[in-house]
């Protein structure tokens, strides 16, 4: 009997989960009354499932929301909802998304980073946050694909959530999509009130991204290390939490190209997705 042939790299390569940076919007603003807004990020959303090689076997989220010392994955089957945004209407504080996690994925996680030589943790009773459960309400509606959410460091390092990353790829191979979830722009300060200044200066950082994403690899790594010498960088970012789940995303791509794939001026703010693979 002739021995079969291995799979051709291109066939390996389109059942590989791409890696995802998504725009979470602000608070619960996609279960409000706010026309018009977030309807053009809510359809991205939206129709985000469909463009997936296959269905995720899990999800491995990274939210600038949860800030920890070391790495570390939410290990209950369980998880529940963290309400962590402040003065919107009180039905947003009845929002229910149950997906299950997954304490087997929150363990491979861990191992993947103990082999990586990165310390690491894990939380048995810590939920989703909204800059989790929020899009992934509209991304995966049946909420029936489990979820382990991965924590930023907290000293803020572009370089280590990069190396997290990198450490994660091979996740990717076993049907587990990596989903990083911030915001191109969050200088609150700003968001809400026109302002031509800062209206300018989120275009020209989201541009400088678009082109840093899309640079080739290696290229892209070390634009994406020192993003805060980019043009409009700290005036979109005075702290750095909503863009840094990029840098793990980035990590994650390894050699896989970057693209744009939504792209949105909210309240005169420039906003964009990014894809890897």
């Amino acid at each position: 009997m002739e021995s079969q042939a291995p799979a051709p790299q291109a066939s390996v390569a389109s059942a590989r989960q791409p890696v995802l940076f998504l725009p979470h919007g602000g608070g619960p603003c996609f279960f409000m009354d706010w026309p018009d807004t977030w309807d053009h990020m809510a359809a991205y959303l939206r129709g985000l499932a469909a463009t997936l090689p296959r269905r995720p076997d899990a999800i491995l989220a990274v939210s600038g929301h949860w800030e920890t010392d070391v790495p570390t994955v939410t290990a209950a089957p369980h998880p529940p909802l963290i309400y962590d945004y402040y003065g919107f209407p009180a039905h947003t504080y009845r929002l229910r998304y149950p997906a299950p996690g997954s304490p087997e994925l929150a363990a491979r996680v861990r191992a993947l980073l103990d082999a990586a030589g990165i310390a690491n943790a894990e939380d048995p009773a810590r939920g989703f946050d909204h800059g989790v459960f929020i899009p992934f309400m509209l991304a995966f509606e049946q909420a029936d694909i489990p979820i382990v959410e991965l924590s930023l460091r907290r000293d803020m390092n572009a370089k280590a959530e990069m190396q997290v990353g990198a450490a994660l790829r091979p996740l990717r191979d076993q049907n587990v999509l990596i989903a990083a979830t911030g915001m191109t722009y969050h200088n609150l300060a700003h968001f809400m009130a026109p302002d031509p200044a800062s209206d300018a200066a989120a275009r020209t950082f989201d541009n400088w991204l678009a082109q840093a994403v899309e640079a080739p690899p290696e290229q892209r790594r070390e634009a994406l290390l020192h993003w805060d010498r980019a043009p409009g960088a700290l005036q979109c970012h005075p702290r750095p939490e909503h863009l840094l789940p990029l840098m793990v995303a980035a990590g994650a791509a390894g050699q896989d190209p970057g693209r744009r794939d939504y792209s949105d001026t909210i309240m005169g703010k420039a906003l964009s997705g990014f894809r890897f693979g």
